[in-house]
């Protein structure tokens, strides 16, 4: 019969725990940064750089006072108004609260405010702009979400704000809300500053 010292058995026992607990507080830490983070403060590559160059076909059958809708190009953002293009989805919930704001951003005269449907049903972003109002000029529907990828869109929604030179000046991820107003609408005014220059 072979006795052990008496912190042996402890002493192996913390060998094979160690490793196990490194790697749990490793992996910790990883989720925490991979779900705790807030996106919306993740950099835009695309901030200071021209809108990528792409082409979005109408929302089929949507109507504004009796006339089409229009889809829109990268060519529409260069013009004499500061553009905002939201990226929307009738299935997006947060993209009903943030909404209202849009239909008052809509009532200015000094902005275009643009819709890009994302991964969307097509009578769906018609009923959700049929309930709930159309904010848009346009509408431009980006199907299989090749144009949103190359706006570096996270997900639904994203505001950009667009100077008329089709510069990207700012980026809104996450939805428009009283509080986000508050940085967002000081950005529509510098991009609208960079015209007279």
């Amino acid at each position: 019969m072979t006795t052990q010292a008496p912190g042996s058995s402890l002493r192996r026992r913390l060998v094979v725990a160690l490793p196990l607990i490194l790697f749990a507080g490793l992996a910790g830490i990883f989720l925490i940064h991979l779900y705790g983070g807030d996106p919306s403060r993740l950099p835009s590559a695309l901030i200071g750089k021209q809108v990528p160059d792409f082409k979005l076909e109408p929302l089929a059958e949507l109507v504004d006072e009796g006339a089409p809708v229009k889809g829109f190009s990268s060519g529409v953002l260069y013009g004499d108004k500061v553009s905002l293009v939201n990226v929307w989805a009738s299935w997006c919930v947060p993209c009903r609260a943030e909404h209202p704001f849009l239909m008052e951003l809509a009532k200015r005269s000094d902005i275009q405010v643009l819709g890009l449907n994302y991964k969307d049903k097509p009578a769906n972003a018609r009923r959700f702009l049929g309930t709930h109002g159309n904010p848009y000029e346009r509408v431009g529907v980006d199907p299989n979400g090749r144009t949103s990828v190359d706006w570096g869109v996270y997900g639904v929604p994203e505001t950009f704000v667009v100077d008329k030179k089709g510069i990207i000046r700012f980026k809104q991820i996450g939805p428009l809300t009283q509080d986000s107003l508050k940085h967002f609408l000081p950005q529509i005014e510098a991009a609208k500053v960079d015209l007279v220059r």
